[in-house]
């Protein structure tokens, strides 16, 4: 049978103008673009801070139930209920052909009320920097995923006449492959239900990937639902007596056709390559070193992956699981016969998990929530790349661990025969201490090997290619004598030291961990009952060191930063740094090193700065900089100290809500220094220890931030760097780039820095005010003092009583004053979360209506032509104005 694109073209054009004859059609297009602005620019949009669409993709299938049964509930309801169904059955036409006509108009419309929604993309660029490839593969999801319920709603208005109930029948049927993606969350039923959803399909759309598999479903939901279209357009021409028996041949006709799509759409699931990726980055395919890599392995050793998999996985987990999976096969096909890839499903005490322990992959237990309760299970998701040479484990794949990158690097270490060495200077950070090694060492061995180096003795640079110095400021005299001679030599030094060392293992919140600070006594006790302890090396400046470096940094100052790109981490202090792109600095990072070109944000918790000293011939690379909200604190301004009896020391915290007062300079925060001639220096001087604490190596595995931070990527790239070694910095750097709401962000931080300056307006004026107090007290005993009319004996006795009135006065003073000013604190704040507040209420009103003024003006213009082509073609005396 020939369709006759005539005959389709002009009963779609019937339909398509009918759709737009009345004030509904608009009416409803409306409410579709404004509903979805809502549900686009909600708080959690301001909330996440990123110019996506993830709110709408996350509420565009319930969105759908609505909109798509309104627009099909006329097409045949509408038909019947009139009588033109008749008419139109006796025309020239085909059922396909009509069937066809009618969807290909619903169709149109619901593009139309599509089109009109993109308003929404403009919305974003005009806030910041999106990426229009994922905005590109979002829409497609919600073109194709009304496609699909658009031909489920046209079935419903089969069913009736009555419109009305054509529109519940299609809400109806729209929430079958909606409901069943909620479905899912249910246990047993969930896992068996939940690949039949929508929204599972348009998962991978919304984050910039356009997979076969999905096109397949919605293709295969199309084909079935216009095929049952058709069985009951048909019925008009089934025998009576025969209806029962040919009801049952077309059911079973339906059911070979679900059966075909579901098939042809797992068959896709299983090729990972069929698949396009729309992100900027290609986040979702191969790296080009990846291919080379696999490409370029020797035959005559062949290379092992065994992947230790749990069989189910929690929820939060199916897309890691799904992903390293993929990529395995990947792996497989590009390595050929040089790399075999073996999948072990592993059930907990089970011999494959015997197994996957023998390698040191252990069950991870993991908290989850199943069928509304919260539950912790044991999950395997490890890989182990074995060659003749080497072995490399990866326990675990978290949520967000890099996948493409810990098996590139695991199989390009097992296929070279030898590693670079990496030393740990032995410092009072310990980071290789006994009782718990820092995970920054376990990173490390999967790729290098690691030794200890003693201080105490001349360095050894042979036995090493790279030392790792974290907090050389605790060094002895002799000990820093040592690392100094090492620095002039030349070889690769990676220095982490910090003034205020929050996760600095043995001091806490910096008891004798801080630079300023001393070291602990030597056997420790109750009451400090050790030995005394050693003086560090100039006092815990490290001149020395700094000199060899050339540059200065100062042991007691920290840097601090207005600048937050995330609303939801706002109650955190200023000296939590967060190192962006997109801010008012462009030079945050150095695009022009290797090292930190890739990346995109980091953060730097009470950390230091360094700037290269006037006399210095060194070549000084600033690698990290604060933006321009930045300045900087004296340790008396950000420290309060209490007594700590146990050790005899003073314990360190940091003091809430310092005076800050912002520079208009950026402030270094890392660089690079090479020397040349006799002084051939060669570091990396980071001004803060806490990058490589333990948190972000657990949370860049684990991932339960909904922000990926790269200080472990910068950490192992600087290690690469001073290697000589730069074959995975792009591809350990390869992440999404960093896209903020850049003009909210502005405005924002325009309300902080008010908001900034008039705290510490109030503190100064506090201060003043208790400083006159202070005056009037000395002044009143000055005065005493200077009465010669009083003896000695009287003067002590008005002194004491003047001194202990006043000093009651200037107590109840103090606490007004603080009371005051901490009310004044409070005041300023809120009034500052109510300007951003108020600032995001009005570019939510402002989305919101925005994509409803294309539609509405459409609307006026082609009411205004046809009363206007009306009024023309009707005679003025049968006119109403007449």
């Amino acid at each position: 049978m020939k369709l006759r694109p005539q005959v389709v073209t002009a009963i779609f054009r019937r339909n398509f103008s009918a759709y737009f004859s009345g004030m509904l059609g608009y009416l409803f297009i409306l409410v579709f673009v404004m509903a979805g602005g809502y549900f686009a620019f909600s708080d959690s949009f301001f909330t996440a801070n990123e110019p996506n669409l993830d709110q709408l993709t996350q509420w565009y299938p319930v969105l759908l139930l609505f909109f798509v049964p309104a627009i099909t509930m006329s097409v045949w309801a509408e038909e019947r209920k009139s009588g033109t169904d008749e008419l139109l059955f006796t025309m020239p036409a085909t059922d396909l052909e009509i069937l066809l006509a009618k969807y290909f108009s619903v169709l149109a419309v619901y593009t139309v009320a599509l089109v009109f929604s993109m308003a929404h993309v403009f919305v974003l660029g005009y806030l910041g920097n999106p990426d229009w490839g994922l905005l590109i593969a979002t829409y497609f999801g919600y073109w194709i995923a009304g496609a699909a319920l658009l031909s489920a709603g046209m079935l419903a208005s089969q069913m009736t006449s009555n419109m009305t109930v054509a529109f519940v029948l299609g809400v109806v049927l729209c929430t079958i492959p909606v409901a069943i993606g909620y479905v899912g969350d249910l246990p047993v039923l969930g896992s068996v239900l939940e690949p039949f959803s929508i929204r599972e399909q348009f998962r991978d759309l919304g984050t910039g990937v356009i997979p076969m598999t999905g096109i397949l479903y919605f293709v295969g939901f199309i084909a079935l639902m216009l095929y049952l279209n058709l069985v009951l357009m048909s019925r008009r021409h089934w025998k009576y007596a025969r209806r029962a028996s040919v009801a049952a041949e077309y059911g079973l006709r339906a059911v070979c056709i679900a059966v075909i799509a579901t098939c042809v759409t797992a068959w896709a699931g299983y090729s990972p390559s069929m698949r396009i990726d729309a992100t900027s980055e290609n986040l979702f395919s191969l790296a080009p070193s990846t291919k080379k890599i696999l490409k370029d392995l020797g035959s005559e050793r062949p290379i092992e992956i065994q992947a230790f998999l749990s069989p189910t996985v929690p929820a939060e987990y199916e897309e890691t699981r799904k992903r390293l999976v993929g990529l395995l096969r990947q792996f497989d096909d590009l390595g050929g016969k040089n790399l075999e890839v073996r999948f072990v499903d592993v059930e907990p005490f089970s011999e494959q998990a015997d197994e996957a322990e023998k390698f040191g992959i252990a069950p991870v237990r993991v908290l989850t929530e199943d069928g509304g309760r919260r539950d912790e299970v044991d999950l395997f998701l490890g890989a182990v790349a074995i060659s003749s040479y080497d072995k490399v484990v990866i326990p675990f794949f978290g949520k967000g661990l890099p996948v493409e990158y810990e098996l590139t690097r695991s199989v390009e270490t097992v296929a070279n025969d030898t590693r670079y060495t990496v030393g740990i200077l032995r410092t009072d950070a310990g980071l290789l201490d006994g009782s718990r090694e820092w995970r920054i060492v376990s990173e490390l061995r999967k790729q290098y090997e690691v030794v200890e180096v003693a201080p105490a003795a001349a360095i050894d640079s042979t036995q090493f290619d790279v030392l790792l110095a974290a907090m050389p400021s605790s060094l002895t005299d002799p000990e820093m004598a040592n690392l100094v001679a090492y620095a002039r030599t030349g070889n690769p030094l990676l220095i982490f030291d910090d003034p205020f060392p929050l996760s600095f293992n043995s001091g806490g919140f910096g008891v004798a961990g801080a630079p300023r600070q001393s070291k602990p006594a030597a056997g420790g006790g109750m009451m400090g009952g050790g030995q005394q302890p050693v003086p560090k090396a100039d006092g815990g400046r490290a001149t020395r060191l700094m000199n060899v470096l050339g540059v200065q940094w100062q042991y007691d100052r920290i840097a601090f930063d207005l600048s937050n790109p995330h609303p939801e981490f706002a109650q955190l202090p200023a000296e939590y740094v967060f190192v962006a792109r997109g801010g008012s600095n462009d030079e945050t990072f150095n695009n022009e090193s290797s090292i930190t070109k890739g990346l995109q944000e980091v953060i730097v918790l009470y950390g230091g700065t360094i700037e290269k000293a006037a006399s210095s011939e060194n070549a000084f690379t600033p690698l990290v900089q604060t933006g321009f909200e930045s300045g900087l604190l004296r340790w008396e301004e950000f420290v309060d100290e209490t007594p700590n009896f146990m050790s005899r020391q003073l314990t360190a915290s940091p003091r809430q809500n310092p005076a800050r007062r912002v520079d208009s300079d950026a402030f270094t925060l890392a660089a690079r220094v090479q020397g040349s001639g006799d002084n051939g220096v060669n570091a990396i001087f980071v001004a803060d220890i806490d990058m490589i604490s333990d948190f972000f190596f657990d949370e860049r595995t684990f991932g339960n931030l909904d922000i990926t931070f790269d200080n472990v990527t910068f950490v192992l790239n600087a290690v690469d760097a001073l290697v000589g070694d730069e074959s995975f910095i792009n591809l350990r750097s390869r992440r999404a780039k960093h896209r903020s709401l850049n003009r909210v962000e502005e405005q924002r931080n325009e309300f902080l820095e008010k908001a900034n300056d008039a705290e510490r307006k109030a503190d100064d004026e506090a201060k003043k005010e208790l400083d006159a107090r202070k005056k009037q007290l000395s002044e009143r005993v000055k005065e005493i003092e200077e009465n010669e009319d009083l003896d000695p004996i009287a003067k002590q006795q008005m002194r004491e009583q003047a001194q202990q009135t006043e000093q009651q006065r200037l107590s109840l003073a103090e606490a007004r004053i603080d009371q005051k000013k901490n009310d004044d604190i409070r005041r300023i704040r809120a009034q500052t979360q109510k300007d951003i507040k108020a600032l995001e209420r009005k570019i939510q009103w402002r989305a919101i209506g925005l994509p409803a003024l294309p539609a509405l003006l459409v609307g006026i213009f082609v009411f205004a032509g046809r009363w206007r082509d009306e009024k023309l073609s009707v005679t003025k005396s049968r006119r109403r104005d007449h």
